[in-house]
């Protein structure tokens, strides 16, 4: 390919060493690997950086040129990072700011990387960085949000407008268009918002860097690029940093290169490198890609800027990832509040005899003549004036909009305000004709000369066959779904471990040609003229970096349908960072909706502690509504609001047509909310779970809440209980009361959307059963599952007026059982205890 990929790596502790390598391609390239650090390897010491000098080797990059304007504008842009940390520490000495002192380089380095980017094409720059490392000094000098909406964030008395909980000033995230100065050309720069989870947000900023790409047609990376920040500490020891660069490459996933910035100051709060990892540099990690990593020092701003040109040019000319290494330290402790000599004395001793990197270079260039002490003390001064004035604007912020600092605007999908255009869904059914064409396609092989596997060619004439009988399972309902709103223009990407194929071999979106390696075909992709794409990929085997890339994916546009699927629901829990920090709070602490879908396989089914559990008592307590509170059921569209209120809709749907609805009316809905959906194993194939077309007709909708429609409901004075459960465990509470024939004594509602609880729907339901008791069945064991969930909302619904009793597994530190006899009692007792009408007498 012509690729050099290399890390040079020099330990010398009294000279810098620079050295470049041109190699001759179709096209004359130059590129540079630098290593001007002197930096030493940590079994070392971790003061290694005492040792550097500011003595530059001949060999070295050439100083800028020019006639010193290079230098007195780098001069400038170093300017501003020192000073706005000085104005910081000056007005607000006692507030935590996670300030840049000891690498105020990075923001000229930042410049420079987005200038080259720029001049070579880039036209929209996605940023992540940490909370630490000045990410306010990033916000405003490089993103350049107003200094007075940053200064007003100190202020302990403004109050809050918008809604939601909102969240501290280093974690919020930024858009801006604007002219670069320096090519003179149109940039957009978003700086993602991200939690105190340290490398958190770096497969978000990924996963929403392709979606820009996919969305403009840039499929080499020409246009849209990705800049992640990293801390020494955080770089070496986060495992999501490795699952990043493991997607860094691949084809549903690359995003044509990353420019990676260390900031290196050589400790993590309190843990000197020694404690902190077991590489010799904290970007080894970088080498599992073959990265080239540039080690500068951060004292030397010539050779950093040096040092980013080269970066931004390799990812222009190879569309790899690469990493600039900036060796420095860190002036302050943790935050500006903490103190470091606790730890780190005699380190923390040399680092107050160093004179900040910006006094460095203005002596070197007031000694040499390129700039003179007024000039220097005049563009201080400039900058100094420039905060003031910011800071006296501020006085009259008396209130603070998160909205101003979005990092994902949604132009034209709501109202100039932020609002919802309307608070009304349509219908989520279909026509016939619609239908039955989704299913044709489903069926078939649309590619000529195209050899399927006989097994598959089984299951296709077995989709046929219910398409005439117009009827789906859970496969069929779900490619309609998605067909259907393909037909409407919606991009739908569905990703995660084997997905193509389903789990559980009953999705085949992705049909292999058994005579031709690599041959592919997705029917899905053929259903007509003018649709929008498909995207169904398989992912690595990772869970956190994978979901943070589809809720990335998510975030660039509200009209795409991002699905997630973990391979069993049980998984998800190697994501919980994700799911906790970012799309269960996103929108309350940054005012940014996001519609991604979990698909996540649920089901007590015997197959051990590992598989039968997506962990749904997890969701349901994260969901932000109060259970002892009583909504205004006679509100206006009541289940929108609900859904415009909530943080997260949880469902776990019975049948495939309600599934389908979900899954539309998720697009359809004038917001976005995040959809969990505990997703079915065995009733992807159980002969009850089938729908009818009738279910899918124009006019029909997803259904809340799916009541009795049995005997039972025909004479409702007769019941003696009446069930209320969610998903699979209807199918065995339907078979083991048929058997008992004790269809007219006992009726069974579905609560298929958990969250928001449909309190209007079960008033309706008990009301109907005056007689009956109320007991709540689920499969799940009564400390996990969706018990104390239900059970206060239920009791707040009938106004307390009668106990909800329980019938489902004991209590249990694990999941389930992993044993087949036992799992086969469990479920046998707590359908015995659902249908003894006996059994809770002596305990009213």
């Amino acid at each position: 390919t012509g690729l050099i990929r290399f890390t040079i790596k020099i330990f010398s502790q009294q000279n810098m060493h620079c050295y470049s390598v041109r190699k001759n391609f179709s096209k004359m390239i130059l590129f540079f690997s630098i290593n001007t650090t002197g930096q030493l390897p940590k079994s070392q010491g971790s003061t290694a950086w005492t040792s550097l000098t500011s003595t530059r080797s001949s060999t070295c990059p050439p100083p800028l040129s020019s006639g010193g304007r290079s230098q007195r504008f780098l001069c400038g842009r170093s300017s501003v990072g020192w000073r706005f940390e000085e104005f910081l520490q000056r007005k607000w000495s006692s507030e935590k700011r996670f300030g840049l002192e000891g690498c105020e380089v990075l923001i000229p380095a930042l410049k420079t990387i987005i200038d080259k980017s720029s001049e070579n094409g880039v036209d929209y720059v996605i940023m992540g960085m940490p909370h630490r490392y000045g990410r306010l000094n990033v916000l405003a000098n490089v993103i350049r949000k107003e200094l007075e909406q940053i200064f007003c964030q100190f202020d302990s008395k403004l109050e809050a407008a918008d809604e939601g909980s909102g969240d501290v000033k280093y974690h919020l995230g930024m858009y801006h268009r604007r002219i670069n100065r320096v090519t003179d050309r149109n940039i957009t720069l978003s700086l993602v918002a991200n939690p105190s989870h340290l490398e958190a947000a770096d497969p978000v900023v990924m996963g929403k860097t392709k979606a820009e790409q996919f969305y403009c047609g840039d499929t080499e990376g020409k246009k849209v690029m990705s800049i992640l920040l990293h801390g020494d500490a955080a770089f070496a020891g986060q495992g999501i940093v490795y699952e990043t660069f493991h997607l860094s490459d691949l084809p549903s996933y690359t995003t044509h290169g990353t420019v990676h910035v260390v900031v290196n100051n050589q400790i993590g709060f309190t843990t000197d490198p020694r404690m902190a990892r077991s590489s010799p540099y904290p970007t080894d990690v970088a080498r599992v890609v073959n990265a080239p990593i540039f080690h500068v020092n951060s004292d030397d701003p010539e050779a950093v800027m040096y040092v980013c040109k080269v970066a931004a040019e390799w990812r222009s000319t190879f569309h790899k990832d690469v990493v600039v290494d900036l060796v420095c330290y860190r002036r302050n402790g943790h935050n500006e509040m903490d103190e470091p000599m606790f730890t780190q004395p005699l380190m923390y001793k040399q680092i107050r005899k160093q004179k900040p990197v910006l006094q460095k270079y203005a002596e070197l260039l007031v000694s040499q003549g390129v700039v003179n002490q007024p000039e220097y003390e005049e563009e201080i001064s400039k900058y100094d004036k420039i905060c003031e004035e910011a800071f006296a604007r501020s006085k009259d912020e008396k209130i603070l909009h998160i909205k101003h600092w979005l990092d994902s605007p949604w132009p034209g999908f709501f109202t100039l305000d932020g609002q919802p255009r309307s608070m009304s869904c349509p219908s989520t059914g279909l026509t016939e004709d619609i239908l039955t064409h989704i299913g044709n396609v489903a069926s078939s092989v649309p590619v000529e000369n195209f050899t399927i596997h006989g097994g598959l060619s089984r299951i296709l004439k077995t989709r046929g066959e219910m398409v005439k009988n117009r009827t789906v399972d859970w496969a069929l309902a779900e490619y309609m779904a998605f067909g259907s709103l393909l037909k409407e223009g919606i991009h739908i990407r569905l990703s995660g471990q084997d997905v193509e194929r389903g789990t559980f071999s009953h999705r085949h979106h992705v049909l292999h040609d058994q005579n031709v390696d690599k041959r592919t075909c997705i029917p899905m992709n053929h259903l007509w003229p003018n649709q929008a794409p498909y995207t169904v990929c398989n992912s690595s085997l990772s869970e956190y970096g994978v979901l943070g890339f589809e809720l990335g994916f998510a975030m660039a546009s509200p009209n795409a349908l991002v699905l997630w699927e973990a391979q069993f629901g049980d998984f998800h829990n190697t994501a919980q960072c994700i799911i906790d920090q970012f799309i269960c709070p996103g929108q309350a602490k940054w005012v940014r909706q996001n519609g991604i879908v979990l698909l996540l396989p649920h089901g007590m089914e015997g197959m051990g502690p590992e598989h039968s559990s997506a962990r749904p008592e997890r969701f349901l307590q994260m969901c932000n509504d109060d259970p002892d509170v009583l909504p205004d059921l006679q509100e206006a569209n009541f289940d929108i609001n609900q859904l415009y209120d909530c943080n997260w809709v949880v469902v776990n749907c019975s049948t495939p047509g309600n599934f389908f609805h979900v899954l539309r009316r998720q697009i359809l809905l004038p917001f976005r909310k995040p959809l969990i959906i505990f997703t079915p194993k065995s009733l992807l194939r159980h002969p009850e779970a089938r729908s009818s077309f009738d279910e899918m007709l124009p006019g029909t909708h997803f259904q809340r809440v799916i009541p009795e429609d049995g005997p039972a409901a025909q004479n409702p004075e007769n019941v003696k209980r009446l069930l209320f459960c969610t998903g699979k465990v209807y199918y065995d509470l339907t078979r083991e009361r048929k058997a008992r024939d004790m269809v007219g004594q006992v009726a069974i509602t579905r609560i298929e959307q958990l969250s928001p609880f449909p309190f209007d729907l079960l008033l309706k339901e008990v009301q109907k059963y005056p007689n009956a008791e109320l007991a709540w069945c689920q499969e799940e064991h009564k400390n996990q599952g969706y018990y104390d969930y239900v059970k206060p909302r239920l009791r707040t619904t009938i106004s307390r007026a009668k106990p909800v009793w329980y019938a489902g597994r004991d209590p249990a530190a694990a999941p389930a059982t992993g044993n087949k006899k036992t799992h086969l009692t469990e479920l046998q007792r707590l359908l015995d205890t659902a249908f003894d009408l006996d059994v809770f007498k002596n305990l009213s």
